[in-house]
C-alpha cells in the first residue's frame, strides 16, 4: 500500500507513516488485498484526504467502517458510490437534510461533493473485508485516524465537528472544545433514528449557522 495522499496532509501525518505500528499496518493491508476482496479500492483509501485537503478542513463527520457490500465504498465515510443504492443511515442523513433545510432528497449518494467544500468525511477504520463488517478493525487504523483528529484539533481554529453515536462521542476526548464546535447527536442508523435518537438534530442548519457567523462559506449539503 504505497501512502498516496494529499500533499498537505502528507506533511501533517508523516510522523505517523513512519511510525512502527504503521509498517505493521501496511503490511496487513497489502496482504488482505492481495488474498481477498477488500474495500475500498485501493486508490480510494484516502479520498477522505484527497477530497478535503488539510488546509480547506471546516467541518469533520466520524464513521466507523468502510460499506463492506460490493461497489459501495468510496473511501468517504457515509458515502457511497454514483448509481448505488443508499444505504439506510445515508436515507436517514438525506430525510434530515430535507426537512432541515427544506430542500428535495438528493440523488447521488456519492458525498464527494460535500467533502470537496471542506468537510472530512473520515471514517475510524479505512477498510475492511468484503461481507465482513469490522474485518479490519485493531490494526492501527484506529490509532492513525485518532492521531489525524488530534493533528486537527491542535493545529486548526473552528472546525465543527459532527459526532453521530456512541461511537463516533468517544473521540470528543481529541478534540478542544475551547477552540471548536462540537454537536452530537444519536447515530442515523435505523435503529437509533426510529427510537428518536437522530430527526430533528438539525446538524446541517447549525453547521451552516455556525460556519456563517465565522464568516466561513456555508456547506451546499
Amino acid at each position: 500500500m504505497s501512502i498516496q495522499i494529499h500533499p498537505s496532509w502528507k506533511e501533517k501525518l508523516q510522523n505517523e507513516f513512519e511510525q512502527d505500528y504503521f509498517k505493521s499496518l501496511t503490511s496487513f493491508i497489502k496482504e488482505e488485498y492481495a488474498t481477498h476482496t477488500c474495500y475500498p479500492k485501493g486508490a480510494d483509501i484516502f479520498a477522505a484526504f484527497d477530497h478535503c485537503p488539510f488546509d480547506q478542513t471546516k467541518v469533520v463527520i466520524i464513521g466507523q467502517d468502510p460499506y463492506h457490500g460490493p461497489g459501495q465504498a468510496n473511501g468517504l465515510c457515509f458515502s457511497v458510490k454514483d448509481g448505488i443504492s443508499h444505504p439506510p443511515s445515508l436515507i436517514n442523513i438525506f430525510k434530515e437534510i430535507t426537512t432541515d433545510l427544506g430542500v428535495p432528497y438528493p440523488q447521488s449518494g456519492n458525498l464527494e461533493r460535500w467533502a470537496n467544500q471542506g468537510v472530512l468525511l473520515l471514517n475510524a477504520t479505512l477498510t475492511v473485508r468484503a461481507h465482513e463488517a469490522g474485518s479490519h478493525q485493531g490494526q492501527g487504523w484506529e490509532r492513525f485516524t485518532d492521531s489525524v483528529i488530534k493533528t486537527l484539533s491542535e493545529e486548526k481554529e473552528q472546525l465543527v465537528f459532527l459526532l453521530w453515536g456512541g461511537f463516533a462521542k468517544k473521540k470528543v476526548k481529541f478534540i478542544n472544545g475551547d477552540k471548536h464546535r462540537i454537536l452530537t447527536s444519536g447515530h442515523p442508523s435505523p435503529l437509533s433514528a426510529n427510537r428518536g435518537y437522530w430527526f430533528g438534530n438539525q446538524h446541517f442548519s447549525r453547521t451552516n449557522a455556525i460556519l456563517s457567523s465565522l464568516g466561513n462559506k456555508i456547506i451546499d449539503w
